[in-house]
């Protein structure tokens, strides 16, 4: 088996019984905010768009590139469809000429020669945009597991399909906190300093569950190139970013693992496996471009920066027309309160205004009435201050997901009153009736929290109120704080308060209460 680097998540599977490309991206993403770290414009896109199969992973844009794809890949392709609840990336895909489509279930694999492949599906509100999804690849010269950008939950199941000698995963950030915020400049470094510790610590995690005697962290970072975002790249000119690099990851692996071998994957990898004998080859860039690259970083990207300045203008150029405020107004309250009139639990779960600047428009999200409408100046949960060219362009595309666009673009600003509210970005994820009534029906289905498990000196609902991971295997206490290890969510024990957002209690008390409890209950009758 042999695996190509493409950029960002993309790789180039070639197998005995197949090839399979994988999230290409060469575009910017997010409205020109995000490239591709390292470039990589350089490689032979003619070669891999005449794979024999497709994967797409989600439909983030920074996996997800309909220029490359009108572009290179052939119309007949086959695509592996993820079982994602609603048809969104499907629909992306056939709007873009492809209609071979196979459509994967999860857990199940699917067989071409020697080939064994499995899509492991996420479908959770936080996943991705309502979906992520993971690539298991076999064919009896080697196994590999792609995981991308996703956080699976049930690890056992997927690492039935196969022990995998290759493990590429995620390991540098794709959200907006902190840098968008309107905090402090000490307070965002610290937030920023825990956000990539966070991340550090999920990965890390991830990789000692896999045990795959090689890693290879890809999906990130990208490279800021906009010349208001450019100081956010890496950890940020003033420490108060979040995107760790290829070479910071390794060295912390190799110090605090190292009985697992970390490789560098950027564009032009090329990753040989046979049997167990493995070689790694730089193609498209020299081992001393690459060791410059990260030793001066900022060189690099200062030059990038330089040379794209034209992709930037074009982009800024293919926005719509900037609505009149009246008429953005009428557009937003039109699309998005029949959607708020269904979102019940999101409504409740947000509680309060939400307020948005855009442009000219003041405006404000009333979501325990389900209103949208100017702003009165009544108090807000949340504020964000949006460009309206962006949000424009968004109407008139009907986006139907903000974090997809707006929100990792970074090319706004926000400010909150009290802690994270997950009820607010799902909200603006969902606006398709589609999604509304899945992530409706999907957080009314978490609401058995029953059984109970036993960690340290506690007892704790089994059951992760946020994504309903097995505490059992996540959960980590310590000095009375739970602490999830899959997104680093914490809940003080003895109240049951979640320390990291509004809502999502836990059920816990010590293990002493139980027994007390259980030692002095009636007999049964």
């Amino acid at each position: 088996m042999r695996i190509t680097g493409l950029g960002h998540a993309g790789m180039f599977i070639e197998t005995a019984g197949g090839s399979i490309l994988c999230d290409p991206v060469v575009k910017s993403s997010f409205y020109g905010s995000w490239f591709v770290f390292p470039d990589n414009r350089g490689l032979d896109w003619e070669r891999f768009g005449a794979a024999d199969m497709l994967y797409i992973s989600h439909r983030h844009r920074d996996h997800f590139d309909p220029w490359l794809l009108r572009q290179y890949v052939r119309p007949n392709i086959e695509i592996l469809l993820p079982d994602y609840p609603t048809d969104d990336l499907e629909q992306d895909l056939r709007k873009l000429g492809f209609h071979n489509i196979t459509y994967t279930h999860a857990g199940e694999a699917i067989e071409r020669g020697p080939l064994r492949l499995m899509v492991t599906p996420l479908r959770a509100p936080s996943d991705g945009p309502i979906g992520d999804s993971s690539l298991s690849v076999d064919d009896g010269s080697a196994s590999i597991l792609n995981q991308n950008d996703s956080h699976p939950l049930d690890l056992e199941k997927l690492l039935s399909f196969s022990k995998p000698e290759l493990y590429f995963t995620q390991f540098s950030g794709a959200i907006w906190w902190p840098m968008v915020y309107d905090l402090p400049e000490d307070a965002k470094k610290n937030f920023a300093h825990l956000k990539r510790e966070a991340q550090h610590k999920r990965a890390m995690y991830y990789i000692e569950k896999v045990d795959a005697p090689h890693v290879f962290p890809m999906a990130g970072p990208p490279m800021f190139l906009r010349d208001e975002l450019f100081r956010y790249n890496g950890w940020g000119l003033e420490n108060d970013s979040i995107f760790t690099d290829q070479a910071q990851f390794l060295a912390r692996l190799a110090d605090e693992a190292p009985q697992y071998d970390g490789h560098v994957f950027i564009p032009g990898t090329v990753v040989t496996l046979e049997s167990g004998d493995l070689s790694v080859e730089q193609t498209l860039y020299t081992d001393a471009e690459i060791d410059e690259m990260f030793a001066d970083k900022w060189g690099y990207l200062e030059r990038q920066r330089a040379a794209r300045q034209q992709e930037i203008a074009d982009e800024e150029a293919s926005r719509a027309e900037v609505l009149p405020p009246a008429e953005m107004l009428a557009a937003l309250k039109e699309w998005w309160e029949p959607l708020l009139r269904r979102a019940r639990t999101i409504r409740s779960g947000v509680g309060g205004a939400v307020r948005m600047t855009i442009g000219e428009l003041d405006l404000v999200v009333d979501f325990p009435k389900a209103k949208v409408r100017e702003y009165a100046g009544e108090e807000a949960v949340y504020w964000f201050t949006i460009p309206a060219d962006l949000v424009s362009t968004n109407i008139a595309e009907h986006e139907i997901d903000w974090s997809n666009s707006i929100f990792l673009s970074m090319q706004f600003t926000a400010s909150r009153s009290g802690k994270f509210n997950e009820f607010i970005t799902t909200f603006f994820k969902c606006l398709s009736r589609d999604r509304i009534e899945y992530v409706e029906n999907w957080y009314a289905e978490q609401a058995d929290v029953s059984e109970d498990t036993q960690i340290g000196d506690w007892v704790v609902q089994r059951r992760c109120p946020h994504l309903r991971a097995d505490l059992s295997k996540t959960g980590k206490i310590e000095d009375g704080v739970l602490t999830c290890s899959l997104h680093d969510w914490k809940w003080d024990l003895t109240s049951g308060r979640c320390l990291t957002t509004q809502g999502h209690p836990i059920r816990s008390h010590p293990i002493e209460d139980a027994l007390y409890r259980e030692a002095t209950a009636p007999a049964a009758i």
